[in-house]
């Protein structure tokens, strides 16, 4: 019984332990911990701009002179009673029409029929030339050398006139100052080129005192402050002269220093005529690293005159490129490259300009020896010149 008493007690003992232990928890504050999801964390990043160089390239051509004799005239008169030019630049017209800019010296004022057309020693030539140099290609023609003023102003205004007509650009002659003031430029593939055009005199033939614009004749300060302004509205000046010694092969002391007088001015491109023959292409490297290309004498394109090395011309070329990085311009050439021409006709007649690697012995016997005397000549002061065959 006793035992029975014992057990009940604790029993009840524990129970009340066990109800105080939860009255003691229910009634207790338990603190509540909000947790929140942090803020991301934001890293600003500097604006990084990426200047990603801009890289244009354009290739300028040139040809020699368009010396249009009486027996050339005349032979271009077709059966319709129109001068007819275009057949003879045929053979050539691929290669003028794939080049960006293409440059001609139209050597005899266009002047037109209305004035007399006449040969050697004071030309005058049909408007037509002008329009099939247009029709193969030609961009720019250069006016000024020796027979700018064989038909006296007349003669230039008429061919001026003309080539106006025809949206032809043209530099080296003029209609008046304000007109001589105006620097003629041609744009390719977003690079700017300036012409410019001297001669070294008019064959005795006087420039009127008050129209000196007529034709540009060499004059150092002259031609620095042309060549200031060219810059100024361009990437490339190219200056063309009517320099040197007739039928002389090899550039004289004087074309050499006024080329070199040229690149000091910041020409960059000399294209060279009067000699109607061929001489060397070279470079002439500037202190800054760039360099000036030159075309000594690019001889006769098209013309009547006699003998193989005046028969012999050809199509120069040199490829510009500009590059524009972090606002700063910079102009390189490179790939200087030539193309022998031959100056066909037989008795006066089918006057015909051809590449001399299409030649053969009937056009021309030996053609391939004086190919070969041609491509070593122009390689005369510098190597790296590529002939073009295609």
């Amino acid at each position: 019984m006793k035992k029975l008493f014992v057990l009940f007690a604790l029993s009840l003992i524990l129970t009340g332990c066990a109800n105080m232990s939860t009255t003691t928890l229910a009634t207790k504050s338990i603190p509540v911990v909000k947790v929140t999801e942090p803020e991301p964390i934001i890293k600003e990043t500097p604006n990084v701009v990426i200047d990603t160089p801009v890289v244009t390239s354009a290739k300028l051509v040139a040809i020699g002179d368009i010396l249009i004799h009486q027996s050339v005239y005349k032979d271009a008169l077709n059966d319709q009673g129109v001068y007819d030019f275009s057949p003879m630049f045929e053979k050539v017209k691929p290669f003028l029409e794939s080049a960006d800019i293409a440059v001609a010296n139209q050597e005899t004022m266009i002047g037109g029929i209305e004035l007399g057309l006449s040969s050697y020693p004071t030309f005058n030539s049909p408007f037509e030339i002008g329009d099939a140099l247009k029709d193969v290609g030609i961009d720019m023609v250069t006016l000024a050398n020796n027979h700018t003023m064989d038909k006296g102003e007349q003669g230039i205004m008429n061919a001026l006139n003309h080539w106006d007509r025809i949206g032809m650009p043209y530099t080296g002659a003029f209609k008046s100052e304000e007109d001589r003031e105006v620097i003629r430029t041609v744009s390719k593939n977003g690079i700017d080129f300036a012409f410019l055009s001297y001669s070294y005199g008019t064959n005795g033939l006087p420039v009127p005192d008050d129209k000196p614009y007529l034709i540009n004749l060499i004059d150092l300060s002259l031609i620095a402050e042309d060549i200031e302004k060219a810059k100024g509205l361009s990437d490339v000046v190219v200056v063309s002269m009517h320099w040197g010694n007739e039928y002389e092969e090899m550039p004289n002391q004087s074309q050499i220093d006024l080329a070199n007088q040229l690149s000091i001015m910041g020409v960059d491109i000399i294209i060279g005529h009067h000699p109607h023959v061929l001489q060397p292409i070279d470079w002439i490297e500037r202190s800054d690293g760039s360099r000036t290309f030159v075309l000594y004498s690019l001889g006769n394109f098209l013309s009547a005159q006699e003998g193989l090395v005046r028969l012999t011309g050809g199509i120069g070329g040199v490829e510009v490129t500009k590059t524009v990085s972090s606002g700063k311009t910079t102009i390189e050439l490179d790939n200087p490259s030539f193309m022998p021409t031959y100056g066909y006709y037989e008795y006066w007649n089918n006057f015909d300009v051809i590449p001399m690697y299409q030649l053969n012995e009937e056009l021309l016997p030996n053609y391939q020896m004086h190919y070969e005397n041609t491509q070593i000549h122009l390689k005369s002061f510098i190597n790296d010149i590529s002939f073009m065959e295609n």
